[in-house]
């Protein structure tokens, strides 16, 4: 099913921020004043490609390639994952799962595309259990336990076959050739491959055996690494189409490795040649003049739309990124939300997610009062339809990534794509690794009455993600732009602070990416405490906000607006969150 936005929307003012609003580095004016009144829109061009942002930048020359060849920007999306997953395997890959927005710019529809993987048809809710009680984390991730069924690829076909424009076979050249001829190790795969033995997934015998040149040391930043098994795997995709990863030799190959010690999994390969990746209908909801669309459940994308729908109830907010009482009602609506989101969010098909309650208007008026006197951690609200359930314990560590793209036609992709941790599992199957993703259940399925937590495993479930891909358009539906982020659950409160960076406070893309990121889960803040000036950190610390180091992974933005430059030309402003490696390019 796919759905237009314009069943949310809603009689506010017409799409007059774009005119206001622009670039930095690219040539674009800087914003106006957030207090200017509003303005008259202009005419405003369709948004077109070609526009491509991605974590790395031989995996954006390959989504570039496609869009040149006439492909579509789903057809550049197969080839920018195929790559990633070479590349960038610390964070995503053919073993891996992704939800992926879809924006139609013939018919201004959005599809949510569902990748995420499923547990094995064994599963219990104490698969993490060991000994009555739940394993050390590391240990599970590290077990055979931790792969779900890998859901990218399937997702990535059933996409291609609805959007695509190109043969599926055109889009693993690039991919195969980097494979067989090698690529240069990265700063950032390198200080990956560099972790510490008792890390974990990097030191695995499948990593080590990987990672180790010949003369038994470990590859550094700017080696040449060749995989010709990854190159036979997406020559075989190519080839045979998406299925092959989920029937005959390789579906085999990936069922032995979770079979192997320590603490063998239960995946058979029934569980492969089952999966299916799913179509839903975007969740979409006006904010300001735009209208925001996110993968609806188990995608905690209702949980950014309700914490901008209570930013407007918190008009501190607007101050501006230079004033500490913005940052002070950002963090209190993130613990709002949180506790919302790790109450109800689950697998819809296990468990029933209020998700018209989380946004209704008058729960999220009632939530949003409850900031400005918040002290300590938040408590869950009871939104309408809301069953109230147990408390939730799960750790989403980071191996993550995300990519726009834009084509000729105007069509855009939002993907976030993952192996969970870095290295997944740390075990490899045809060059590539798999993922532990049903490390993201909750380890306690139950609370001290019985009651079930949302996302407690179950045989079949999906676990709940973290991952939104956004989708922005203006309230007739014509793109407007796309973003998303890695970071395991603090995913959340970096998509919301690069929407609110450029849409409320009105920065320039790469600017607002760049800002500090603030990360308020519990009783506790996270932050790039480096980032934020001492005035800030004064002024935060004077309401009872008092940051410390970001300990969960860290932000990786990528994304564009459609704005119009100071010249009066319009274009994407586009940008790559400056602590990755990625690029945001036109050309």
């Amino acid at each position: 099913m796919r759905l237009s936005p314009s069943g949310f929307l809603v009689a506010v003012a017409s799409l007059a921020l774009a005119a206001c609003q622009g670039l930095g580095a690219t040539g674009f004016s800087g914003a106006a004043s957030v207090d200017a009144p509003p303005v008259s829109a202009p005419a405003v061009p369709p948004a077109r490609g070609p526009f491509v942002a991605a974590a790395n930048p031989l995996a954006v020359q390959a989504g570039l390639d496609v869009l040149k060849r006439g492909g579509s920007a789903v057809d550049a999306a197969v080839a920018v994952q195929a790559v990633l997953g070479l590349v960038e395997p610390q964070s995503s890959g053919l073993g891996g799962g992704a939800f992926m927005m879809v924006y139609d710019a013939a018919t201004k529809e959005v599809t949510a595309y569902d990748g995420r993987e499923t547990a094995p048809a064994a599963a219990t809710p104490e698969l993490f259990y060991e000994d009555g009680k739940p394993l050390p984390f590391q240990q599970a991730v590290l077990s055979g336990r931790s792969t779900g069924v890998p859901g990218a690829v399937a997702m990535l076909g059933l996409a291609q076959k609805a959007h695509g424009k190109l043969a599926w076979s055109a889009l693993f050249g690039d991919a195969e050739r980097l494979a067989r001829d090698g690529f240069v190790v990265s700063p950032r795969l390198a200080s990956m491959i560099a972790l510490p033995a008792n890390y974990g997934q990097g030191h695995t015998r499948w990593a080590d055996a990987y990672f180790t040149k010949p003369d038994g040391t470990r590859y550094v930043a700017g080696d040449v690494i060749r995989n010709p098994a990854y190159a036979e795997t997406v020559a075989t995709l190519a080839r045979d189409g998406a299925r092959a990863l989920y029937e005959g030799p390789i579906a085999e190959a990936i069922v032995a490795a979770t079979h192997e010690a320590p603490r063998p999994g239960s995946l058979t390969t029934a569980d492969l040649a089952g999966y299916t990746p799913i179509e839903r209908g975007a969740l979409c909801r006006p904010f300001r003049v735009y209208v925001i669309c996110v993968p609806p459940p188990p995608s905690s994308g209702v949980a950014v739309l309700q914490l901008l729908e209570m930013s407007e109830y918190a008009p501190d907010l607007a101050w501006g990124p230079d004033n500490a009482a913005s940052w002070v009602a950002f963090a209190q609506l993130q613990r709002l939300m949180y506790a919302d989101r790790d109450r109800y969010v689950g697998d819809p098909a296990f468990v029933g997610v209020p998700v018209e309650g989380l946004l209704d208007e008058d729960y999220v008026a009632g939530r949003a009062e409850l900031a400005s006197g918040l002290t300590g951690a938040a408590t869950a609200g009871t939104p309408p339809g809301g069953v109230f359930r147990g408390g939730d314990v799960t750790r989403e560590p980071g191996g993550t990534s995300h990519m726009v793209i834009i084509d000729a036609q105007g069509n855009a992709v939002s993907m976030t794509t993952t192996v969970e941790s870095i290295f997944g599992s740390g075990r490899m199957v045809d060059g590539f690794f798999l993922n532990n993703q049903l490390t993201d259940f909750s380890f306690t399925p139950t609370r001290a009455d019985g009651g079930q937590a949302a996302n407690a495993v179950a045989a079949g479930k999906r676990p709940r993600s973290s991952m939104s891909p956004l989708i922005i358009m203006d309230q007739q539906g014509n793109l407007v732009g796309a973003m998303g982020s890695p970071g395991g659950s603090s995913i959340l409160a970096y998509n919301a602070k690069g929407l609110i960076g450029t849409l409320v406070w009105g920065l320039p893309v790469q600017a607002a990416f760049n800002l500090p990121n603030l990360v308020a889960k519990g009783d506790g803040f996270g932050a790039d405490t480096e980032r934020f000036s001492p005035a800030l950190r004064e002024g935060m610390d004077a309401a009872g906000i008092h940051i410390q180091p970001n300990a969960s992974e860290n932000s990786g933005l990528h994304g564009a607006l459609w704005r119009r430059a100071a010249d009066g030309t319009w274009g994407w402003d586009g940008g790559a969150d400056d602590r990755r490696e990625g690029q945001a390019r036109t050309h």
